[in-house]
């Protein structure tokens, strides 16, 4: 099988604000005509890295080649081939659906863009709506005119930041299914995330925390490296349960929300034995079950382990 060529290469790109280092030598290799997924909790550095790419900001060091392109030396070069979703809604709220498209079309230099307008209308399933107002859409509707709106130009690569945090879940579902119809197109998606449900989906992701890289790999061997068996432990008070089995043992303890995986290669690790620690503690246990490990186990390991 033919080695894919790589869309995105990245070298020890580092970029500080004042005494906050929100990039720490990250180094990447994004293959082309993947869906690629950056993912991590607020301030960990996504957004700096995607508008670094973008040529919105200048690392303090370190390099990168985008398309084939040297990211500063070649920056005008760069912009034409790629197209760039925010985070902020940026469009024009007082521009109808097709009046965006064209606006964005007209700024590329794109010619005879109606048909390829008509397309993506369909193709985000916009058409129906091409004469409302942009103000008047709602979350999930504003985040598909903008990808249509950065998908008029043609690029090779787009990038995509946070593009669905605050969508209905109907509307993120139905972003996933257009974006994996991109592939057809060759183009390479480069998306960041802080849902660890949605990194199931990419070809590969990157765990990103305090501006390091945790592990570059498919979603399916990063969280191979929780070894043995996770318990998962819904009881109450959940807290005062996290405390006790932290403090009485050498199992690696995460608190989800209301309920505690207890991961371990141990034998020692059984229902019994976590039902007889916690019950004498005055723990009231609702269920006990074995699970399989998640990208938030996973993650979780990873930053016990780097810190």
């Amino acid at each position: 099988m033919e080695k894919k060529r790589n869309a995105i290469s990245i070298s020890n790109i580092c970029k500080s604000f004042g005494e906050i280092e929100a990039l720490v030598n990250v180094s990447l290799k994004i293959e082309m005509n993947t869906v690629f997924g950056l993912v991590g909790p607020d301030g960990a550095g996504k957004s700096t890295l995607i508008r670094i790419l973008c040529g919105l900001l200048k690392p303090d060091s370190g390099n990168a080649e985008i398309s084939g392109f040297d990211l500063l030396k070649d920056s005008d070069k760069i912009k034409n081939s790629i197209g760039y979703l925010s985070q902020k809604f940026s469009l024009y709220t007082d521009l109808t659906v097709d009046e965006n498209i064209e606006f964005l079309a007209e700024i590329h230099g794109v010619r005879n863009y109606k048909k390829k307008r008509d397309e993506l209308l369909g193709f985000t399933r916009l058409t129906n709506f091409r004469k409302f107002l942009a103000g008047k859409l709602s979350g999930g509707m504003k985040q598909k005119l903008a990808l249509a709106c950065t998908l008029i130009s043609e690029p090779q690569i787009i990038f995509l930041d946070e593009p669905t945090t605050g969508v209905d879940p109907v509307s993120r579902r139905e972003f996933w299914i257009i974006l994996s119809n991109l592939l057809k197109n060759n183009i390479t998606i480069f998306i960041s995330t802080p849902y660890m449900d949605e990194a199931e989906r990419f070809n590969k992701i990157a765990l990103i925390d305090k501006g390091k890289l945790l592990t570059v790999d498919t979603p399916e061997n990063i969280k191979s490296v929780m070894k043995g068996q996770i318990l998962e432990v819904v009881c109450s008070p959940v807290r005062n349960a996290y405390r006790i089995l932290k403090d009485n043992t050498s199992f690696e303890v995460q608190l989800f929300g209301d309920r505690i995986n207890i991961a371990s290669e141990s034998s020692d690790l059984t229902e019994n034995y976590l039902s007889d620690l916690l019950s004498s503690n005055s723990v009231s246990i609702s269920g006990i079950r074995k699970v399989s490990p998640s990208l938030e186990n996973a993650y979780i390991h990873l930053i016990k382990e780097n810190y």
